[in-house]
């Protein structure tokens, strides 16, 4: 595993920011840390790149004790915080050689980089003379310098307007394709588009850790209808495809089916067949944003 992290905690003075949590990402996988504000995202990225130390637990990076060997630890990341730290007067390719010589990386590195993130055009410009989108990919080739293994990006794409989202997130989808990537966001539609796994956080405990192909609406559809009479939940077991049935009204039921294809008609036909008057039917498909607000409330 890329990242493995075991029962980590982490008090500040006695609030518990971190409880005992547990992950790992392997090579080659796009990770959402997602979670309300305050609940531990940050101070988990902190103790990733070896900024501070938790309270108990274990991490490995690149089957490296980031406690023990901090700075061989950090030889194999790449970091991204939230505000992103540029020396702003400081010409693009002369801040990144700057940071080329603390990784003692060769001048052909950096302007691989400076390619890799599309800043060919601008290398020549002064940092404060860029747009936020282009600030970010300076952030973006210092993170990558070094070729790390394992790349954590701090809400990267914060402040980006529609284009410069879209170019970034494309970035950040290629670069998955040979790091791990940590990603923290809160932007759901962000996920989406470019994560594999989702790790959902709050109170310094994991909530969810799962594939997102799993919670893939595609895949799982739920549909709430209300009958004109009380019915039998074993009734609902005529249903093809049908992973639950859940009783939320006196005569309202939230069926849930694991099919790509519309259930509706079936349920129609299901309903006639039964003798039953449907009074409503609608679609209750969960994205990402309905799953992070349900669980997360």
């Amino acid at each position: 595993m890329s990242i493995q992290v075991t029962s980590v905690s982490k008090l500040y003075k006695e609030q518990k920011a971190l409880d005992a949590i547990s992950f790992s990402a392997k090579k080659g996988e796009v990770i959402g840390f997602l979670g309300p504000n305050g609940a531990g995202k940050s101070t988990m990225m902190k103790i990733l790149t070896g900024f501070i130390s938790p309270n108990s637990g274990d991490v490995l990076v690149d089957d490296i004790d980031v406690m023990q060997n901090p700075i061989e630890a950090q030889k194999t990341i790449g970091y991204l915080p939230e505000h992103n730290p540029l020396y702003a007067e400081m010409y693009v390719r002369e801040y990144l050689q700057f940071r080329a010589q603390i990784f003692k990386v060769d001048k052909k590195q950096i302007e691989n980089c400076i390619e890799r993130v599309g800043l060919t055009a601008e290398a020549h410009k002064k940092i404060n003379q860029l747009s936020k989108g282009y600030q970010q990919r300076v952030g973006i080739a210092a993170a990558i310098l070094h070729n790390p293994s394992v790349l954590i990006l701090d809400e990267p794409t914060t402040g980006l307007d529609p284009n410069q989202l879209v170019e970034i997130r494309a970035l950040i989808k290629s670069l998955g394709q040979e790091k791990t990537i940590l990603l923290s966001t809160h932007i759901m539609q962000e996920v989406e588009a470019v994560c594999d796994k989702v790790i959902i956080i709050k109170k310094g405990k994991i909530l969810l850790d799962e594939q997102l192909s799993n919670l893939n609406p595609k895949k799982q559809q739920t549909i709430e209808v209300a009958f004109n009479s009380l019915i039998d939940e074993g009734v609902f077991q005529q249903l093809q495809d049908l992973k639950s049935a859940k009783n939320i009204g006196e005569n309202i039921w939230q069926l849930t089916f694991t099919s790509e294809d519309d259930k509706r008609p079936k349920v129609f036909d299901f309903a006639q067949q039964n003798n039953l008057q449907i009074l409503e039917l609608s679609a209750k498909n969960k994205n990402l944003e309905m799953l992070f607000r349900e669980i997360t409330a």
